[in-house]
């Protein structure tokens, strides 16, 4: 583990005028993916599972193209088996302006990658004076995990955007596949989310229209699956960019789709002075 972080502790403001001057630029390694020390043992997948090392799963995330661009909604939850770890958990990746990221499965696997992927991207447009479209920056995503495939990754990530070509969802996994489509849900909960967006779903609905789907077929996934829940996340993808709509509680959700007042929380507590011996 020291060995580990060593090669990422350094800063670049701990160089000397000394080290700066004489500083060569080297294109391979600036421009490259981070080269990761893996487990110093024959087969790393078995060397993990004997260890039961239990990470962040369980969530319900959904991405689907209609006539307007991408709507994409995820929940809020992280659960390490039956606890649950946090409820706060961002599990948008926003690559950049105009690219959104997904995360299920390990959060530190999807977090880190992603992240590198906006680097890449970035480094991209730097060269060509254009940005890159959503397919060749999910292929560089799905080409990276690949050479990791049966290391311990674990990724079921959406990338959407807006190119020259129009709206794009792909779907990229930890053993490197790759799929194009309309709609896709990957967690937990997916099957729930998948029944309410099969029923309702409409390529030429309204912006409205597609932002209350989304809405609802989170709200109803994290209603049946316990791994997802916290709060709600909604985003649209459009022509000029990503907007992110807002942040809505799976409580307030309930209420509000069971068409009942939320009830309010009363305390009756006798003050101390009045309570007599």
């Amino acid at each position: 583990m020291d060995s580990f972080v060593n090669q990422f502790k350094d800063s670049y403001y701990d160089d000397t005028i000394e080290d700066s001057l004489n500083y060569e630029f080297n294109a391979s390694k600036e421009f490259s993916f981070p080269i990761l020390e893996l487990p110093a043992c024959e087969n790393p997948v078995e060397f993990m599972k004997a260890r039961d090392f239990k990470f962040d799963h369980g969530t319900t995330t959904l991405a689907f193209k209609f006539h307007g661009g991408v709507v994409v909604c995820v929940d809020s939850r992280a659960s390490s088996g039956s606890y649950i770890a946090t409820q706060t958990v961002k599990k948008v990746i926003e690559i950049n302006p105009y690219l959104l990221g997904t995360m299920a499965g390990g959060a530190g696997d999807c977090i880190f990658w992603e992240r590198e992927l906006g680097r890449r991207c970035r480094l991209y447009e730097l060269r060509n004076k254009e940005r890159i479209s959503v397919a060749a920056a999910s292929k560089l995503l799905a080409n990276t995990v690949y050479r990791y495939k049966g290391y311990g990754l674990s990724m079921g990530t959406m990338v959407t955007g807006w190119d020259k070509t129009g709206p794009n969802i792909f779907y990229v996994d930890s053993d490197g596949e790759r799929l194009k489509g309309d709609l896709f849900s990957v967690g937990s909960g997916s099957l729930f989310a998948y029944g309410v967006l099969d029923n309702g779903f409409d390529y030429d609905m309204s912006v409205q229209d597609a932002l209350e789907l989304g809405r609802r077929s989170v709200y109803h996934a994290a209603h049946r699956d316990a791994a997802s829940g916290g709060s709600l996340n909604l985003y649209h993808v459009k022509e000029q960019g990503w907007e992110f709509i807002g942040n809505y509680d799976f409580d307030d959700l309930h209420w509000e789709y069971q068409d009942q007042p939320k009830p309010r929380i009363t305390e009756n507590v006798q003050p101390m002075l009045n309570i007599q011996a």
